[in-house]
């Protein structure tokens, strides 16, 4: 046995992640708005970029002296100087603009719009202040959140005045707002509604649960009516507002969706358009460009040659990103043309790997280049996601997507008969009928994504 020391060399491959490489895929994996940002913020740090955006105002051309010439010119001179290269700008003229912000008005909050109606109707500070103590404990849904003994501890009121304010609240508008449960809140709403069915007071008082699961016929049972009145009392509660205060919350979860990607059709053929106007052009300033080739100390160029190169890998992530989106959205289109001609029934299950394999790039490339981000097409927005559906296998060996089913599903539970609605059972028959194995399980979870109520919830009498 040898005993020592010997030197071996081995060639391996391994992939280093550079500050390049991890940039580029940060900006792929970016949404248009996010990239926007990123591009802002990077336009504010590294000062060798700029816009490339033309100037809203014409230059015009001054005379330049015979002895200066470009070459001659100080970059630092160019930046304290607001000319721009021998050009000055003409004066603007100073007018009035009226922006879109002129014209924009703010929808008060449920709290203030009850404030305002409390306003004309009390007369005494102690109404006010119980009045204001009650609307800030109502909930953005219009609810009475603590109860009165809690509200009397709180302002130090007696209970009957509580109560007396309370239901001066309770007249507001919306109708129902300031309820404590959702029986107040709907017996609230029908001393405002007119032509008022005979029963529908006593079935809210006594049957509210029991209407909430569907069952008609004991309701009929106990109300001594059949189960068709019941029927139509139940259609009328389902007109009454159970959030009245939702109105005045919707617009906090407002969201706003700007599509990376617009396809449009034009002479039958589609057209792919990446979508970047919000981001601004990209160059490299001048001035630096010039510092570079002037005789500057070697720390001022080693760091005007460290921006520089962010700069050039900022400018080549954002093309790589708009040539990789491009390719995969081609891809998408030409493996969902029959999704873009005829709907989406006709929606085929499509991988990661299989765009990847066709656009020659990693899977993962694939699934960065399509997160968080939208299509606008002629038939919708579309989130790139969405194409990428799961599916089951039909007769003809093919595979059918787990949203053309819900379609047919859909259509399915629309041209049924109301009074004898199909169970989950049934549909799984005729989808099977129609060549497509699935299981009474998987209809009941497409059912329940898409919102659609059981047998006994849809039944009518």
């Amino acid at each position: 046995m040898r005993i020592g020391y010997s030197l071996n060399l081995e060639q391996t491959q391994k992939l280093i992640m550079t500050p390049e490489l991890r940039q580029a895929i940060t900006i792929l994996h970016m949404p248009v708005l996010e990239l926007a940002e990123y591009v802002d913020q990077q336009l504010l740090e590294n000062p060798v970029l700029e816009t490339n955006e033309e100037p809203e105002e014409e230059p015009v051309e001054a005379p330049v002296p015979e002895k200066e010439t470009e070459k001659d010119m100080d970059w630092q001179e160019y930046f304290q100087d607001k000319g721009d290269l021998g050009l000055i700008r003409t004066k603007r003229e100073e007018t009035n603009e009226y922006s879109y912000e002129n014209f924009l008005s703010v929808t008060p909050t449920l709290q203030e719009y009850l404030d305002q109606q409390l306003c004309l109707v009390v007369r005494t500070k102690e109404d006010r202040e119980i009045g204001e103590y009650l609307i800030g404990n109502i909930d953005d849904n219009g609810y009475l959140t603590i109860s009165l003994e809690e509200a009397a501890e709180g302002t130090g009121y007696p209970l009957e005045e509580l109560e007396r304010v309370l239901g001066m609240v309770q007249n507001f508008e919306p109708a129902g707002v300031g309820a404590r449960d959702l029986q107040e809140c709907l017996l609230l709403q029908l001393g405002q509604v007119p032509d008022v069915p005979p029963k529908a007071e006593e079935l809210i008082k006594g049957h509210l649960q029991d209407l909430g699961a569907g069952k008609i016929t004991r309701i009929a049972q106990v109300m001594e009516i059949s189960p068709h009145e019941v029927q139509e009392l139940a259609d009328f509660v389902r007109t009454l507002d159970p959030k009245p205060g939702r109105k005045f919350s919707s617009n906090k979860d407002v969201r706003y969706v700007v599509p990376d990607v617009v396809v449009e059709r034009i002479n039958g053929e589609y057209i792919i358009l990446v979508n970047d106007t919000t981001v601004p052009r990209l160059g490299i300033n001048r001035g630096y460009r010039e510092m570079l080739k002037g005789k500057e100390d070697d720390e001022a160029r080693k760091f005007v040659e460290n921006k520089l190169h962010a700069a050039v890998s900022l400018i080549r992530g954002i093309e790589q990103r708009r040539l990789t989106l491009y390719k995969v959205v081609r891809c998408i289109l030409d493996l969902q043309r029959d999704f873009f001609e005829k709907g989406i029934k006709y929606l085929k299950p499509m991988t990661l790997r299989q765009v990847a394999d066709i656009v020659n790039l990693h899977e993962s490339t694939v699934s960065r280049a399509t997160a968080a981000k939208f299509m606008q097409a002629p038939q919708g927005v579309f989130e790139l996601k969405f194409f990428f559906a799961s599916g089951v296998e039909n007769s003809a060996g093919a595979m059918t997507s787990s949203e053309s089913i819900k379609k047919i599903l859909s259509e399915m539970v629309d041209q049924e008969d109301h009074a004898n609605p199909l169970s989950d059972q049934k549909i799984t028959d005729l989808l099977q009928a129609k060549g497509i194995h699935i299981s009474r399980r998987t209809v009941a979870k497409y059912r329940d994504e898409m919102g659609i109520p059981s047998t006994s919830l849809r039944k009518r009498y």
